[in-house]
Order: C-alpha cells, then structure tokens, then sequence
C-alpha cells in the first residue's frame, strides 16, 4: 500500500492521494501555517477508525440478512496534553436505521470493531481506550 502526499501553498496545505487516485486535501492548525482548507491529520486517524469499522458493521449486517437504510458514525476522540498529543480515548457511535435486531446488531459491532477492524487493532496496541455505542432506529 502506498499513498503520496503533495505539498499545493507554501503553508502545510497538502493533496493526498491513494491507490484510486482520489485526492484527500489535508491541512494543519492555524498554529504551525494552516488555512483551513484540508482536513487535520489526526482527525484523518478517527476517519479511518470510523470507515473501517462501519465497512465491517455494514458487511456483518448484510451476511446477517438485516435491512439496512442508512447507516453513520461519529467519532470522538481525546487526546493527551504534550507532544506528541496522542489518542488516549475514542468513542464511536454507530447510528443505523432499518429493520435491524438489536442482538445482531451488538455482535456485528463487537465483531467489526475489536476483530476486524485493522485501524482498531493499531491503536489499542498503542494504548488508545476505544469504546462504541449503538442507535438503532426503525425505518
């Protein structure tokens, strides 16, 4: 796997882009030259938490025959005071809506979360208390 990373102002306004060729516009705090115009690093770390456990929660889901309309997740996470400023707490909270049985639905997250979600598994070996909670809606 392999990304590249370009430098668009003379700030810390970057352009990443991956294997398909889509380009992410990544940016730092205001602090250290930023201007807003990308997303910060370390919320790109709760995305790819968030992505990857949501694909493995939508996967399980459908192998579980549960109609799903919609599905979304917030992430929150808290950081140490110092440098580095790392993670030491996440939280996700899936919201899915459709015909879904809430049993199932707890050992899909369980399942999608803690075995297989890959960005999960980098972060609690660092130390980083992740946590989830459920919504479950009726459509």
């Amino acid at each position: 796997m392999k990304v590249e990373l370009k430098r668009v102002n003379d700030a810390v306004h970057f352009e990443a882009m991956g294997s398909e060729s889509v380009k992410v516009h990544v940016d730092g705090s205001e602090a250290i030259g930023g201007q807003g115009l990308g997303v910060r690093p370390m919320e790109l770390v709760l995305m790819a938490l968030g992505s990857c456990s949501s694909f493995d929660l939508i996967s399980i889901l459908k192998k579980q025959r549960q109609e799903i309309a919609d599905v979304s997740v917030s992430v929150e996470g808290e950081r140490r005071d110092g440098v580095p400023a790392v993670f030491t707490k996440i939280h996700m909270t899936f919201n899915i809506t459709g015909t879904i049985d809430s049993g199932k639905a707890e050992k899909a997250a369980e399942l999608a979360v803690k075995k297989y979600c890959s960005v999960h598994d980098m972060l609690a070996a660092g130390g980083v208390e992740i946590t989830y909670s459920l919504n479950i809606k009726e459509s």
